[in-house]
């Protein structure tokens, strides 16, 4: 469940990017839901609900009137997505949900504030906010990215071998 972690560290630099990208892969039948109670994750409407939540973050995490991320509010959503995303990798990977809540929390933290300090180092570096925050938006994408895949792989060994030993 290492890969829950990295999804939640996401979470934690950008608040919709996890529950988008677990979406799309659960639309796209990279993750198996149905039959469980995340089944909701593989419709449409969650798609563009949520992938249209990310872009918005995208865009509104770049104006300089934006929240902290480490304001109750900010670190509130954080952590309710980061929670619901590691309950439901926990439930495609048939774990405990225990597990998928405490690397939630655990990657949330890590996420939002080791993202914060890494984009304020990194815009002290740069003179400039911008063209780190786009570039912390694309690690989050991308840390979600390699998660699904892994998880994906890992689902589909674990099949390999339920069938394998079937025969």
């Amino acid at each position: 469940m290492f890969w829950t972690l990295l999804i939640a560290i996401a979470t934690g630099m950008r608040t919709m990017t996890g529950i988008a990208v677990i979406c799309w892969a659960a639309y796209l039948g990279y993750l198996p839901v149905q039959g469980t109670w995340a089944f909701w994750t593989a419709k449409l409407a969650a798609v563009i609900v949520f992938s249209a939540a990310a872009l918005g973050e995208y865009i509104g995490d770049t104006l300089p009137s934006t929240p902290s991320r480490k304001s109750f509010v900010g670190l509130s959503a954080r952590l309710a997505f980061a929670l619901l995303a590691g309950m439901i990798l926990a439930t495609v990977l048939q774990q405990p949900k225990a597990g998928g809540v405490v690397l939630g929390l655990i990657g949330v933290l890590i996420g939002t504030y080791g993202g914060y300090a890494l984009r304020m180092w990194g815009a002290r570096l740069a003179g400039r906010d911008l063209p780190i925050a786009l570039l912390e938006s694309a690690v989050a994408v991308g840390l979600c990215l390699v998660a699904i895949h892994h998880i994906h792989r890992e689902i589909m060994v674990t099949l390999e071998h339920a069938a394998m030993f079937l025969r």
